[in-house]
């Protein structure tokens, strides 16, 4: 009889341990990635979560029984598993992480050769398929494993994305929220003319200070204390496996991911006259109005690393961006990276002599926006068609890329529904007039409360 295993999502793995995650399970996961790639090179990497070490060890039994070189690089980001597959020319890579989920969960996200990207519509749902059923050929031979720090080459390929010579000494606050950034961050110190005020900064799977996810506001504070009482420049915050990353400016204010969107959009486009940016539908005027007056193109795509990557790939983007603080690089192999934006922030600082608050206010004053707001709701479809039906007369554009995105004269808004839970998230905003962007969010919300 075929068993179920419910920890495989959308885009990757995520499950409770040990009820929906164990060491069994990751065996046969392994083997079952090995069964539907038969990769001869694999690179495993896992993350600081306390379950992680001991399910990477299972997965790599699973890969090399399955006859797979595994390449182990031990305990790192997800983004450094992309780079050290496509680093590497390894057929695959697999790293055992769960980001921000809660501390009792763990996952993995899985790649094939050149760090493309293994999701629902691509592989995962054939992997899961025998992973259940857990019947596996005999492999001709079993695997060897190897360790390699590729640390050095990761902190070169970083470094290669800026002109280092062009920085300015600042004072930076940094906040890892006791994930995987802290050691980077300590490799990359020596190298650069900055400051940096470290706090949650040692990896701790028990995850002390709760678990490292900055989009949750009360996960703020600390950062932006930080910052006001050390004068510093800047604020930096990442989640667990640190593929996302998030800005505070000099006086301690969060800045939405959307807007630092259009800033690096922005930067590359000033690099790459005439260049393809991927956006996602949540947020788009700012980084559509960026795009054009540069003389480059935004292509809005669904939300989702995998959709993505794909959309970047096939436009040959040379950067993409959502608002939710993933950032994809043509030259990171269309994969995003929690380091190379903060990177690409300070070189602009420093070229354009400015604090991050003036490099960001005229766009916020322009498109000022609610930030993603989530509600938990029995009925989501039925939500989202009435809330059509009642704006459908008024709105100059309909569009059903991802949820619902609905365009008027002066305001916008997308709806869309959680790929994981009973929840939608709602995203307004203004040309220029918070006002109105407050006036629309509160309208929807009653809405969608009622």
């Amino acid at each position: 009889m075929t068993e179920q295993i419910n920890c495989f999502k959308a885009y990757d793995i995520r499950g409770r341990i040990p009820d929906q995650l164990n060491e069994d399970i990751a065996y046969r996961i392994g083997r079952a990635y090995c069964e539907y790639l038969s990769p001869s090179i694999v690179v495993v990497g896992y993350d600081i979560r306390l379950t992680s070490k001991q399910l990477c060890v299972a997965l790599v039994a699973g890969l090399t029984d399955g006859g797979a070189n595994v390449i182990n690089i031990g305990q790192c980001g997800t983004e450094e598993v992309y780079f050290a597959t496509s680093h590497l020319q390894a057929d695959g890579g697999i790293v055992v992480t769960a980001s921000h989920n809660p501390k009792d969960y763990n996952g993995m996200k899985l790649v094939r050769s050149g760090s493309r990207p293994i999701s629902g519509d691509t592989g995962l749902a054939d992997i899961k398929s025998l992973a259940e059923q857990n019947k596996f050929k005999i492999a001709g031979r079993k695997g060897t494993v190897t360790e390699q720090d590729t640390k050095p080459a990761y902190i070169e390929k970083l470094l290669g994305f800026i002109d280092v010579s062009a920085l300015k000494p600042l004072r930076i606050v940094c906040n890892a929220g006791n994930g995987g950034a802290g050691p980077v961050i300590d490799l990359l110190e020596p190298l650069l003319p900055f400051e940096f005020i470290k706090i949650q900064h040692e990896p701790d799977g028990n995850f002390p200070n709760g678990v490292p996810n900055p989009l949750m506001v009360e996960n703020r504070q600390p950062t932006i204390d930080a910052i006001k009482s050390s004068n510093a420049a800047l604020g930096i915050a990442w989640d667990g496996d640190f593929d996302r990353c998030f800005f505070f400016d000099e006086g301690g204010r969060y800045i939405e991911g959307y807007y630092i969107v259009g800033l690096l959009a922005q930067a590359f486009l000033k690099k790459h006259a005439g260049a393809s940016i991927v956006h996602d539908p949540r947020l788009t005027w700012n980084t559509i109005e960026i795009a054009e007056a540069h003389g480059g193109k935004a292509i809005q795509c669904k939300t989702g690393h995998a959709f993505m990557k794909e959309r970047m790939r096939t436009e040959d983007a040379v950067y993409g961006g959502e608002m939710s603080a993933h950032h994809y690089f043509k030259d990171f192999y269309y994969c995003d990276s929690g380091m190379v934006p903060w990177l690409l922030v300070v070189e602009l600082m420093a070229k354009r002599q400015q604090p991050l608050s003036a490099l960001v206010d005229e766009r916020m004053a322009a498109f000022p926006a609610s930030g993603e707001i989530n509600n938990t709701i029995g009925d989501p479809p039925a939500l989202l068609q009435l809330i059509e039906q009642l704006y459908a007369e008024r709105a100059d554009n309909i569009d059903h890329t991802d949820g619902l995105s609905m365009t008027f004269e002066d305001w916008r808004f997308n709806l869309r529904m959680s790929n994981t839970e009973p929840v939608v998230r709602l995203n307004v905003e203004s040309r220029g007039d918070e006002d109105l962007m407050l006036a629309m969010t509160d309208e929807l919300l009653n809405l969608i409360k009622s």
